[in-house]
């Protein structure tokens, strides 16, 4: 799996909505200047989360995003599979597609697409949004305490 910009800006929102978690509606432009994210760019994403039921949105002057869940319910693994697709790095791993492979019976490499598909996947899974906005507020106290 190549995480490509979708899924860095993908998270990068979806760290800010679990910031203000608990405040109600967050409006795009605030998500996009606080995580340097264009605003157009945001705009697709959050649509992306919206439909795979991670977010929720509303129109209007009270209007924005928030999470659908609680942080701890949302794993990194549920926003990548909604911006970026399959977690499997080739395509002869991936369950739909397994037996399209010519080399399927002797491929050793097979086994290690495998293993590194159950390693990513595992990290991914085991990860939460609270979990990883805890890491980052402690790595910003950090660099600003030395700063």
């Amino acid at each position: 799996m190549k995480v490509s910009t979708k899924g860095e800006y993908g998270l990068r929102a979806l760290l800010e909505l679990t910031k203000r978690y608990g405040e109600g509606y967050v409006l795009s432009s605030e998500i996009a200047a606080a995580r340097s994210i264009p605003e157009n760019y945001l705009y697709q994403l959050l649509i992306t989360l919206r439909k795979a039921g991670i977010i929720r949105s509303r129109r209007g002057p009270q209007g924005g995003h928030m999470l659908a869940k609680a942080p701890k319910d949302i794993s990194v693994a549920d926003a990548m599979l909604a911006l970026e697709g399959p977690l499997e790095p080739t395509l002869c791993v991936q369950d739909d597609i397994v037996n399209d492979c010519p080399y399927q019976e002797g491929c050793a490499m097979r086994e290690v697409w495998q293993l590194v598909t159950e390693a990513t996947s595992e990290i991914l899974h085991s990860t939460r949004l609270d979990t990883l906005a805890e890491r980052e507020a402690n790595l910003r106290h950090i660099v600003s305490t030395t700063d």
